[in-house]
């Protein structure tokens, strides 16, 4: 059986989503297709279930993978003003936290997808699943979609593959999408790893001991040249099997990918983010009458802090790890360490070492880094260059936020710019 319309949407997440209502908007005969039996697993995940929409203050310095210049132009066509009206249209009425992400004031994912489905309904969009699409070709007049196991046959003037990247397979993004892509004449970056993914530690390492404390860092990349690759200053959650929470999460992919190049890259943790080895120096000199253990609890300074990690000082069981680290006695008293140990205790605080041995992998990732790069799509109507009448947006997209409403933000970017371009062509 063969089925008519204008713009075939692949992958209905929130890209294509997006796109599909725009299309839809505009007037056209939109079918959207998606291989999953439940709709908007990584929407319903994401932000612990509460859905992270965007955050207040979204440009490309936020993003990684193709160039800044080419995410800002994307961005630019739906920034977040026009997300937050897009979304109060719908009814959803969105708050801002103190670290900036905005939320839905229900505090549940479902009010965000929920209102994304009726919008795609209300604007006459046909979603079809589970619908999993094994082929797309090029055909007279446009395209043609086979569905997998099924002879059933689509037929569309214009395409928009939205199909995600590998991150969180069993929503449905496992990569396929990169083929059919291929397919039709792209290519993708040579490396495509696990973005704002946990990092896993030796499993010797003393942190592992600790899970469940979470304080802020700075978490610091070196080439082992001593090249400054990236720094990140957020919470750090200790686990049982290494690092996770959202510092570590941001520098996920800065640390896969050096390391590709670089095995012997240095990870590095200051815990007293925004203060310079001089100044924790200075800060311990000054101290009085306190021990070790004590001035490392309540008296380690900070200049930047975290929402819910205001105060000076770090978790005991973490104190003693880094006394220990110093080859200290947390009982002796600040005013009697002798200068090497001090130094000892400061290189602990300031650079504390994080020997990472892998990853989580694209299981626990919540995006995917690299896929197709930028240059490959016109930017002010995402159209393949190499394929006309195919618009790719979203996570195929060779481009990665931070950890924070960013990943959706450029889903609704992409996924409206994609949406647009294709009903006006």
């Amino acid at each position: 059986m063969t089925h008519e319309a204008d713009i075939a949407v692949v992958g209905a997440g929130a890209a294509g989503l997006m796109a599909a209502i725009t299309a839809g908007r505009a007037g056209r005969r939109v079918i959207a297709l998606d291989g999953a039996r439940k709709l908007g697993a990584k929407i319903l995940v994401a932000g612990g279930g509460r859905c992270n929409v965007t955050h207040y203050a979204v440009d490309e310095r936020a993003y990684s993978g193709s160039s800044p210049h080419a995410i800002r132009n994307v961005l630019g066509r739906f920034g977040v003003d026009r997300t937050r009206a897009f979304f109060a249209e719908l009814g959803v009425e969105l708050k801002q936290e103190d670290t900036g992400k905005l939320f839905p004031v229900s505090d549940d994912a479902h009010t965000v997808l929920d209102a994304l489905l009726r919008a795609a309904l209300d604007a006459g969009v046909e979603i079809r699943h589970p619908w999993r699409v094994r082929t797309i070709a090029p055909a007279e007049g446009g395209f043609q979609l086979t569905r997998e196991d099924e002879p059933a046959i689509i037929r569309a003037p214009r395409v928009i593959l939205a199909t995600g990247g590998k991150a969180l397979p069993r929503s449905g993004s496992d990569g396929a999408g990169y083929d059919i892509a291929r397919s039709l004449g792209h290519t993708t970056t040579p490396r495509i790893l696990p973005a704002l993914v946990p990092l896993t530690l030796p499993a010797s390492h003393p942190l592992r001991d600790l899970a469940g404390i979470a304080f802020p860092a700075t978490l610091s990349l070196r080439a082992t040249s001593g090249k400054p690759l990236a720094e990140f200053t957020n919470a750090v959650l200790l686990t049982h099997f290494g690092l996770s929470g959202p510092g570590p999460m941001d520098i996920s992919r800065h640390v896969l990918t050096a390391r590709l190049d670089d095995p012997a890259v240095e990870l590095t943790m200051n815990l007293a983010p925004g203060q310079s080895p001089a100044q924790i120096d200075s800060a311990l000199l000054a101290a009085r009458g306190l021990s070790v253990l004590r001035w490392l609890t309540h008296a380690v300074p900070r200049s930047r802090t975290v929402p819910g990690h205001e105060a000076p000082g770090m978790p005991d069981r973490l104190a003693r790890l880094i006394a220990a680290h110093a080859g200290l006695d947390p009982g002796s008293l600040v005013t009697s360490l002798s200068r090497e140990q001090r130094r000892a205790l400061v290189e602990a605080i300031a650079h504390y070492p994080l020997p990472v041995t892998g990853d989580r992998g694209f299981t626990y990732a919540e995006v995917t880094a690299g896929g197709i790069p930028l240059a490959q799509v016109r930017l002010d109507t995402m159209e393949s260059r190499a394929t006309p009448g195919l618009h790719l947006c979203g996570e195929i997209l060779d481009v990665d936020g931070r950890i924070g409403g960013f990943n959706f933000q450029w889903a609704w970017a992409s996924g409206y710019t994609a949406g647009a371009g294709a009903s006006r062509s």
